[in-house]
């Protein structure tokens, strides 16, 4: 097995030791094996999009089939260790390591994982069945490294919805929906330069700060109004409005912003 993925197992037996004393091997799924949790998104997306490799699970082995231990490492070598008890229903504690290991030998891992598992369809396996000691076939990090392009639209798009939105307090407090959307400047790295308001705001209630809020735009889209979606992407300068239940168009200043509850 890589030496990194046998850090991993350690990791992952010796937090399960500490949070889960009462749980045996014999509660968890092939007696507490690790696996790479690939079937989702695959090697490349999370590697490139979310900078790190697919989560590590260990499983509960009952009919639900819950985690009990979920890792994740990321391309600079560090760890977030989840455990979960109940059965999996309660996340107990979220824990953070590093292991030893550099930038190459990182990058080198998602490559083996990448032709071990990926290529070969091996969704979701135990790490133990995969075939990741020694160094990857000649080529195959340059082929990895070259399908980055591929992946440069959707990062973005990861980036932004991470980023803060001003939002009017109307969504939130009243439910109405988006009305209007503006992006203006970003003030710095965390904001998206994105301005959400319903519409309905009398006049001077956007002066007030009391009334707005920050907020991620990914909480804004998936909270609040997922319409608002496909018009994320548009540049500092957009303003646009509702103009029907699932329309948005180019503020003219000679329509009325169609307006709609949630």
């Amino acid at each position: 097995m890589n030496r990194i993925l046998g850090e991993l197992c350690a990791i992952a037996n010796r937090e399960r030791a500490r949070w889960l004393p009462k749980v045996t091997d014999r509660d968890l799924e092939k007696g507490g094996a690790l696996f790479y949790m690939n079937g989702q998104n695959g090697t490349e997306f999370d590697w490139y999009v979310n900078d790190r490799l697919p989560a590590f699970m260990v499983f509960y082995n009952d009919k639900a089939n819950l985690g009990a231990v979920k890792l994740h490492l990321d391309c600079g070598g560090r760890v977030e260790v989840f455990l979960y008890g109940e059965q999996g229903k309660k996340c107990l504690t979220q824990e953070r390591f590093l292991v030893e290991a550099t930038v190459q030998e990182l990058l080198e891992l998602a490559v083996l994982l990448w032709c071990e598992a990926d290529d070969k369809r091996l969704w979701d396996a135990g790490v133990e069945a995969l075939h990741t000691d020694g160094a990857p076939a000649p080529g195959a990090v340059a082929q990895f490294q070259s399908h980055r392009l591929h992946y440069v639209a959707m990062r973005s798009r990861r980036l932004l919805l991470s980023r803060n939105a001003l939002v009017s307090k109307k969504l939130l407090e009243e439910g109405w929906k988006v009305g209007y959307m503006e992006r203006l400047d970003p003030h710095d790295e965390g904001d998206s330069g994105w301005f959400f308001a319903s519409g309905t705001e009398e006049e001077g209630y956007l002066d007030d700060c009391r009334n707005l809020l920050l907020l991620p735009v990914g909480a804004v889209w998936q909270r609040l109004d997922p319409d608002i979606f496909p018009y994320l992407d548009r540049p500092v300068g957009t303003r646009l409005i509702r103009t029907a239940p699932d329309r948005f168009e180019v503020d003219r200043l000679d329509q009325e912003i169609y307006t709609l509850k949630r």
